[in-house]
């Protein structure tokens, strides 16, 4: 019989979980969960190599392990730093994180435009969720923008590069999910940027997955740019008999018309299996899909299912808790 492999224990922001020895701080802090869960750009967990760029993921590890009790001199990375036995890690709970976190959406949002009111991703976007829970309501810095023209980098693909922010997922997944990869990250430093070599299209049969993983509005589907807003759209569930892929995807549909597709993603917004172009791309008739049932968003968003209605049934019970609270007190004082 097979040793059994003894399990380390995690404790973040005083909530305890026993993890497999190799396991990152953030994929420790998922299995726990909550609000502990440190934000991720430029990591995913179906690609490999990634994190380490971002830097958004930054805790304070105030203790090392059980043998090791001291705290580590500097935060560190929880994409790409393994767990420890004993440790003990502060991410909420942690004042030099959350100044650490808030200087990090400040320079990723030096050269980003103001492009939410016209963007695709507007509504789905990571980079609004961490601006909105740590940015400035204004810039301190003062000086010329980075700026680019969108470029058409294959038949489906637009890229908006004022956009990026060097997370590389987009080049990681060329690299593994497809067999030549045919652009990257060209320059260095603040000359940085994704583009193609040599002015080639992205046409592989999987290269339109690069949309999924891209975690702002840099890469976007040009079959659906400026169709729609995505709360206005009801995401379903459905598949379809594919040679080159499982099938399985969203459709978002107004109507019965089907305006994108994309591939099913987890709570934090990763690519839970990846999709075809010809799903993706060619298949918008109900003709080719068989359906599932709505689409359930878990992160907290304004597609979330019946956000909406819940707010204002919320709204009329605090409104009628009023109401009944003041004809009690009317009545006590008479």
């Amino acid at each position: 019989m097979s040793e059994e492999i003894k399990k380390f224990k995690i404790t973040i922001d005083g909530q305890s979980a026993e993890v497999a020895p190799g396991t990152t701080i953030l994929e420790a802090a998922r299995k726990i969960g909550g609000k502990s869960v440190p934000p991720a750009m430029c990591y995913h967990s179906k690609l490999e190599k990634s994190g380490g760029r971002c830097r958004t993921c930054l805790v304070e590890v105030s203790k090392g392990s059980e043998a090791d009790p001291r705290p580590m001199p500097k935060l560190v990375a929880s994409c790409r730093t393994t767990v420890m036995d004993g440790m003990e890690v502060k991410n909420l709970t942690s004042p030099k994180t959350q100044e650490a976190r808030h200087a990090v959406t400040e320079f990723l949002l030096i050269n980003h435009p103001l492009d939410c009111p016209v963007c695709d991703q507007a509504g789905e976007c990571h980079l609004q969720d961490l601006s909105y829970e740590n940015g400035l309501q204004q810039t301190r810095t003062e000086f010329e923008r980075r700026t680019f023209d969108a470029d058409d980098i294959g038949p489906y693909i637009k890229l908006n590069m004022n956009r990026c922010i060097l997370c590389a997922r987009c080049v990681l997944l060329a690299d593994q999910l497809t067999p030549e990869r045919e652009h990257g990250i060209l320059f260095r430093g603040d000359h940085a940027e994704i583009s193609t070599y040599l002015n080639k299209a992205l046409n592989n049969d999987f290269i339109g997955n690069v949309i999924d993983v891209c975690p702002v509005g840099a890469l976007t589907d040009r079959t659906f740019r400026f169709a729609s807003r995505v709360w206005y759209t009801k995401p379903i569930n459905a598949t379809c008999k594919c040679e080159k892929c499982n099938g399985k995807a969203v459709l978002w549909m107004k109507g019965d018309e089907i305006l994108r597709i994309t591939a099913r993603k987890d709570i934090y917004g990763e690519v839970e299996d990846f999709i075809c172009n010809d799903c993706r791309f060619e298949r918008k008739e109900l003709k080719y899909w068989n359906i599932e049932g709505p689409r359930h968003i878990d992160r907290h968003s304004v597609i979330s299912t019946n956000k909406y209605g819940s707010l204002q049934n919320s709204y009329k019970r605090i409104e009628t808790e009023s109401v009944t609270e003041i004809d009690s007190n009317h009545e006590k004082q008479s």
